[in-house]
């Protein structure tokens, strides 16, 4: 009831109505509901197989739901193909890295312009003026987010030969070139030791403030969550479990029974 009340106040900027996912017979994800506000990071959280990635690939249009809808500023997403998802200010970054290896960081980070930019093969061949022009913009935006990123080191290097963890940034860099409204991380920390992880939520908070956006968080590493969610939906087997604050569902006796475990972890 009190989440009705607060739909009707403040139209989400991500609404997720009563989604089900069925893959030949097996429910991954079963009436799942929740909203996103503006400027919120959400910690999307469960045990494997709980329908996180279901959900993310949902989002991204990877996956058709088999029912429900998903509403991106009231508007369904759902007859949108994956690759125009970025167009409505959708962007994401992947579990395992999806960078094109033989490119450098510039390269790959001035592909996430793509979906921002209106040029065409004629223009682009003309040169005309106004190509020119955003040519000049993306390059500026290019730049801009790879100084904010702290990869200009590393700008011209063919991004194979960089460590995990700075590729993970950089792509990060390429889903930020597409100015996205919302930001769809998952599994950010995978693969990163403790002090990265520190490192990675103070950066996800600081591009939630600087760059005004909402970011969707789906991790396993709890501490992370729980250190900058704002908002935190927990699955387990296709279900919704709990939903609200990091210490409402850290508390609650079915999130601890099926996901947090020990008192430590």
């Amino acid at each position: 009831m009190m989440q009705a009340q607060l739909a009707q106040g403040h139209n989400p900027l991500l609404a997720v109505r009563d989604v089900s996912v069925v893959f030949g017979g097996i429910v991954a994800l079963n009436g799942v509901s929740f909203d996103m506000r503006k400027g919120q990071i959400l910690g999307l959280i469960g045990p494997n197989g709980a329908g996180k990635t279901t959900l993310f690939n949902c989002l991204s249009r990877l996956y058709q739901p088999s029912s429900g809808d998903i509403l991106m500023e009231g508007e369904s997403i759902l007859m949108r193909p994956p690759h125009r998802i970025a167009e409505i200010g959708i962007g994401r970054t992947f579990q395992n890295v999806a960078l094109f290896p033989n490119l450098s960081v510039l390269d790959n980070v001035r592909v996430g312009t793509h979906s921002r930019t209106n040029s065409d093969i004629i223009s682009d061949s003309l040169q005309l003026g106004w190509v020119r022009r955003g040519e000049a913009e993306i390059n500026r935006r290019v730049h801009e987010i790879i100084s904010y990123l702290e990869l200009d080191a590393v700008a011209h290097t063919v991004v194979s030969g960089l460590p995990f963890g700075t590729q993970k940034r950089v792509e990060l860099a390429r889903a930020l070139a597409a100015e996205p409204k919302i930001l769809l991380l998952d599994e950010p920390a995978g693969g990163l030791n403790h002090e990265e992880v520190h490192v990675l939520g103070d950066l996800i908070r600081r591009i939630r403030d600087d760059r005004h956006m909402t970011v969707l968080l789906v991790e396993h590493h709890m501490g992370l969550v729980m250190s900058i969610a704002d908002h935190v939906v927990a699955l387990n087997f296709g279900r919704k479990l709990a939903e609200g604050t990091p210490a409402q569902v850290q508390s609650d006796p079915d999130v601890i029974k099926a996901y947090l475990g020990s008192k430590d972890q």
